[in-house]
């Protein structure tokens, strides 16, 4: 379950994802204009890290997918990573990360994926419920919860990043609908205007 805050974020979160994609290889051309299209989010079972992964893009453009996470204090050893900070009205000072660096969004990714499980259900603090934008489902059957991994190591090359981390690797489609080669388990989704379910990430 993920509690959302009516806050101010500053700066806001479509800053904070612009400077991110800003240059990227696999966000191409994208214009100044783009869109959230669609959202979900992965609960943290220590309930300190927010994990939200935003598709973004124009009318008739290709879909790019940016995990991030959120954090109230730094990640050690994850500079690398750090998008930026920003204030929370609510929460304070946020450490806004590139997912694919951050351990919990691997063990996350992880679990959903292999225990074909789904987004989390979103809530604001009253507990009235928030209609998710975005539809996730992971294909596999395992009962288990994976560990936080000791150490993750992300790269990309083209549109795909790779994420090892305690001997598994995760596969993240940075435009959504390229292929994933050779993956044994997906994660899919929908949204509005994706009625079929197209992959968003793997593992192999």
């Amino acid at each position: 379950m993920a509690i959302l805050h009516q806050a101010e974020i500053v700066p806001s979160k479509r800053d904070m994802v612009a400077k991110f994609v800003a240059g990227r290889e696999w966000a191409g051309d994208l214009p100044e204009d783009w869109e959230r299209i669609a959202a979900y989010r992965f609960d943290d079972p220590a309930g300190e890290v927010g994990i939200e992964t935003m598709l973004i893009g124009t009318q008739g453009g290709p879909v790019l997918q940016v995990p991030l996470t959120y954090r109230g204090a730094p990640l050690e050893g994850a500079d690398e990573w750090l998008i930026g900070t920003a204030e929370h009205s609510v929460l304070g000072t946020r450490w806004f990360y590139d997912a694919a660096g951050d351990p919990v969004y691997a063990q996350m990714l992880a679990t959903t994926i292999l225990g074909g499980g789904r987004e989390a259900d979103q809530f604001y603090p009253d507990g009235t419920p928030i209609e998710g934008t975005a539809q996730v489902r992971g294909s596999g059957s395992s009962a288990d919860l994976v560990g936080v991994p000791q150490r993750v190591e992300a790269t990309t090359a083209g549109s795909i990043t790779t994420i090892s981390a305690d001997g598994r690797e995760l596969l993240v489609a940075r435009r959504v609908g390229d292929e994933l080669s050779g993956v044994t388990e997906r994660l899919t989704g929908t949204w509005a205007d994706q009625s079929a379910p197209v992959t968003l990430a793997g593992i192999r």
